[in-house]
């Protein structure tokens, strides 16, 4: 399922998503330029290994850096090819203005990257001496959904949907649309866990980064700005909150 449009109009402008996604597109034009062997040290320096965490002498024998959290934050900023950025930076740029426009943009920022560390963590807790490299901002984007399920319920998302060659375009609820995208993230971790069907996904970060999303908002909302956005939501003539 892709998502093509909400029906919730933001309040204010998204300056932090905007910036996100174009720190976003300036790191991932960088990774273009390198080799495939310079590209792939990048990923170990500055994405999340869990074995850099939880076997640390091997993983100074092996030459990574000393201390390297600083990849809590790094790896949400990096892609591994053009479909993974298109895609997250589009999920981001749905849902994402209207969790800013309840928060503001600092709010928004430290919630984004709280939201991105837990998932990591979640993830580091199920592939505890992995040694492969984590890149993306998906777990911090599952983040914001959660928020969002919370916050809009009853929000309306348009969704593309293939089926073999035939597009289909249908509205759903954003309940529908969340609860079935944090439903395919669970069961893909645990038939990834049970019959060892590595995908080159992330699953446990996707499911964890949506709770911690969900955890995380009453923490990060600002009262204020949610009853302004609210007010102006409701009073638009193509949208009745129910």
């Amino acid at each position: 399922m892709i998502p093509l449009k909400d029906s919730i109009p933001n309040v204010f402008k998204p300056y932090m998503v905007w910036a996100i996604i174009g720190i976003n597109l300036l790191v991932f034009l960088y990774t273009l330029g390198l080799s495939p062997i310079h590209l792939a040290r990048f990923f170990h320096l500055y994405g999340v290994v869990p074995a850099r965490f939880t076997q640390t002498e091997l993983a100074l024998l092996a030459g990574y850096p000393d201390a390297g959290y600083y990849t809590l934050i790094t790896h949400m900023f990096i892609h591994g090819g053009f479909l993974h950025f298109i895609l997250n930076c589009w999920m981001l740029w749905i849902f994402a203005d209207n969790i800013e426009d309840v928060m503001g943009p600092f709010r928004f920022l430290g919630f984004y990257l709280m939201c991105g560390a837990g998932a990591l963590m979640v993830h580091v807790f199920f592939n505890y001496n992995s040694p492969v490299p984590v890149v993306g901002a998906s777990g911090a984007i599952a983040g914001v959904m959660g928020a969002y399920f919370l916050l809009y319920p009853h929000s309306r998302v348009i969704t593309f949907i293939p089926i073999v060659f035939i597009p289909y375009i249908i509205e759903i609820p954003a309940l529908v649309f969340l609860g079935i995208w944090f439903l395919i993230q669970v069961v893909s971790a645990l038939g990834s866990d049970i019959f060892g069907t590595g995908t080159g996904v992330a699953w446990w970060a996707h499911a964890g980064g949506f709770i911690v999303g969900m955890v995380l908002l009453p923490l990060f909302r600002d009262r204020k700005r949610c009853y302004h956005c609210y007010e102006r939501i409701r009073r638009k003539k193509d949208f009745i909150l129910e």
